[in-house]
């Protein structure tokens, strides 16, 4: 095993110890708190369907399996897809200002969510979960409105002209998103909060819902984790490396838009997440989105199961949305990454 191997897999059990020590705490600290070694055997025995000791408090253990758990659980799937997919979306746009929000699939995926909860839709054999997957299949709707928009403008997909429409449709996007909220009355507040971020109250089924798109998703990813390396350098250089820089530029916004859409579809708009934290994992682990992208899972699941609990504990008992939180952390850290940047360019 040579030495660059050997580093990649200390890095993936860094990062994955990272994650599972900020779940552990997500799931030990809340009004109720809970011992963390408690909470990690509890986690431990329940995975693995052995009997709980005598020791452990049936209460606890109750509290975390059905309440806090999958809260957690869904806040590290979400956290997760936003930063793989905002590391894609910077690599493939060459641009560390891209998130997933610039194409604007989060705004058609928002779209369709505010939609539902003002006619307070509930489709046959959906039922709660009419709102996810009108969501996720807005979000598609957007996505493929927008590629069929590109190709109208010119026949080959440049990055400029995916940036420039992405900007247009998300912002007409939004702007029908007002036109609904200024139309609400009983529904705006239900509409604000879901707009403003949230992965509270949702169970099991949420989680089971969103991780089918995650797995296909990040596979699609993945699988093209060499095309976006050889993108980093430009259409041109990519295309001389035999990369089908059309196709695989399609099926890259297909995996990036397909997490954001299932994770905006679930927990609203959360901003900075798809920004800061690939920004920041390619500063400590370099740009190879061999390593850049897996890290990006774990440290974006890690990060949003922090922020949902200072959500939920700052000032407890009433719990903050998750995306002020986001955009209270991010901002700065962001602002600080731009002056950073900004000076070395100026030595």
């Amino acid at each position: 095993m040579n030495s660059q191997n050997s580093n990649a897999i200390t890095c993936y059990l860094i990062g994955a110890v990272f994650l599972c020590v900020c779940i552990t705490i997500g799931i030990s600290a809340g009004s109720l708190s809970i011992p963390f070694l408690t909470s990690a055997e509890v986690l431990w025995r329940s995975i693995w369907n052995l009997d709980m000791p005598a020791e452990i408090n049936e209460t606890h253990a109750a509290i975390i399996w059905n309440i806090r758990l999958p809260r957690v659980l869904l806040a590290a799937l979400v956290g997760s897809s936003l930063a793989l997919a905002g590391a894609a979306f910077q690599g493939l746009l060459k641009n560390p200002l891209a998130d997933p929000y610039t194409l604007g699939v989060s705004s058609g995926a928002a779209l369709g969510a505010v939609f539902v909860l003002f006619l307070g839709l509930s489709l046959p054999l959906l039922g709660s979960f009419t709102l996810p997957v009108v969501s996720i299949l807005t979000g598609f709707l957007t996505l493929f409105f927008l590629l069929g928009f590109v190709r109208f403008i010119e026949k080959s997909l440049t990055t400029e002209t995916i940036i420039l429409a992405g900007i247009i449709v998300s912002s007409f996007l939004g702007s029908m998103i007002s036109f609904i909220i200024a139309l609400t009355e009983d529904e705006l507040r239900q509409i604000v909060s879901w707009l403003m971020g949230s992965v509270a109250m949702k169970g099991w089924d949420y989680i089971w819902l969103n991780v089918p798109f995650f797995v296909l998703g990040a596979g699609l990813l993945f699988a093209n984790r060499k095309e976006l390396n050889a993108l980093v350098f430009g259409e041109e250089t990519a295309k001389t490396l035999g990369v089908d820089t059309d196709k695989r530029r399609m099926t890259i916004l297909a995996g990036a838009s397909l997490l954001t859409g299932a994770a905006v579809s679930v927990s609203g708009t959360i901003g900075f997440v798809g920004l800061v934290v690939p920004h920041l994992v390619r500063l400590i682990f370099g740009p190879d989105h061999n390593l850049l992208l897996p890290m990006s899972i774990f440290a974006g699941g890690g990060f949003l199961v922090l922020t949902d609990l200072a959500a939920r504990t700052i000032i407890a008992p009433t719990e903050l949305p998750i995306g002020v939180i986001t955009a209270i952390i991010g901002a700065p850290i962001f602002g600080i990454l731009l002056f950073q940047e900004r000076c070395k360019r100026m030595k």
